[in-house]
């Protein structure tokens, strides 16, 4: 699959762009895993004109994460445009419109996936994008407003026109939000559609490797991007390259192998930002990581490792946590 001139190879895993998630240390950590292309977190074309310093941090790339995509949103062209030459300057490898958040204070204001409700803006804008950069231009939208209004396939044609290099989709209309089950049919027609040539990169309750690579042979789609399931689970990345090159499971590793994982997390939000911001971040990782599921009468142990507010008060517990796991295993040996 290429977008542009970027090869990514066959059947490639991307990360999502997620707000307040995929930061660079994160992207880093998923690239480790064998993310092949990772995007930015949402970058507001408004803030970024206005020069919001929290905005304009959000464009720092490093070049071990490549390729990487800074994902853009907004409701107006002009702004949109000059944001993305703001982007384009910052050199990451694609630039990725963002009409498919579903969030109150993102889509209700017309941006996001509020672009869907007005299509002819949406494809106002991201013609003039195209046409401001030189940089590959990609976007990432939903199914469309609501289960009345699934206008996809359509859509998907009328962006290819505007001269877009990849188009990802979310299998899920806005009025869903994050519920019920993302329908991949309507990714598959898209991708079947015999006018499209650009890769169509498939989105939506991608939890496992087997699901990736279910949708990539049920759907035919020519990438697959991982959001939430990455949260707390980097190396789903790892579990998926992995499955899709040898159509086996990947043995799981020890308790201990994932715990370090999620405590080198824990020191690189806090080197990012500081012990208290570092900390605040990364709950909700440790909140949504499958790591700590079935451990019995672990709900005291949840809310105290979320409420710690210093490396040592959370480190303490993982270790406590560490040690009733290898009390387990040694009883299970014996």
């Amino acid at each position: 699959m290429k977008i542009g001139n970027i090869d990514l190879g066959e059947r490639p895993v991307l990360l999502a762009p997620m707000e307040d998630v995929t930061d660079i240390s994160f992207r880093l950590m998923c690239k480790r895993f064998g993310a092949d292309m990772v995007y930015t977190e949402f970058v507001s074309g408004d803030a970024l004109i206005r020069h919001v310093n929290k905005t304009k941090e959000k464009l720092t790339v490093d070049g071990t994460e490549r390729p990487v995509a800074i994902q853009l949103y907004g409701r107006d062209v002009d702004t949109m445009v000059e944001a993305a030459r703001l982007c384009e300057a910052a050199s990451p490898d694609v630039i990725d419109l963002n009409f498919g958040c579903p969030v109150k204070k993102v889509a209700n204001k017309g941006a996001g996936a509020g672009m869907l409700r007005n299509i002819p803006l949406m494809l106002d804008i991201t013609r003039e994008v195209v046409k401001a950069v030189c940089l590959p231009v990609t976007v990432k939208t939903r199914l469309g407003w609501d289960d009345d209004h699934r206008i996809i396939v359509t859509l998907a044609e009328q962006l290819q026109d505007c001269g877009i290099a990849a188009l990802s989709i979310h299998g899920r209309t806005r009025a869903q939000m994050y519920t019920g089950e993302a329908d991949w049919t309507l990714i598959g027609e898209v991708k079947n559609n015999p006018r499209m040539c650009i890769p169509v990169i498939g989105n939506g309750d991608v939890a496992s490797a087997e699901t990736c690579a279910d949708r990539f042979e049920r759907y035919g789609v020519d990438g697959v991007m991982i959001g939430r399931a990455s949260i707390g689970r980097p190396w789903i990345f790892r579990e998926a390259k992995h499955f899709l090159a040898t159509g086996h499971p990947l043995p799981p590793e020890s308790f201990d192998w994932y715990l370090d994982i999620l405590k080198q997390q824990v020191r690189q939000s806090v080197e990012r930002l500081d012990e208290r911001r570092g900390i605040l971040h990364i709950r909700r990782h440790l909140a949504a990581t499958p790591l700590f599921k079935g451990i019995p009468d672990f709900k005291s142990t949840r809310v105290a490792m979320l409420r710690a507010e210093t490396v040592e008060q959370l480190f303490d517990i993982l270790s406590k946590i560490q040690k009733f796991k290898d009390s387990e295993i040694q009883r299970f040996k014996n």
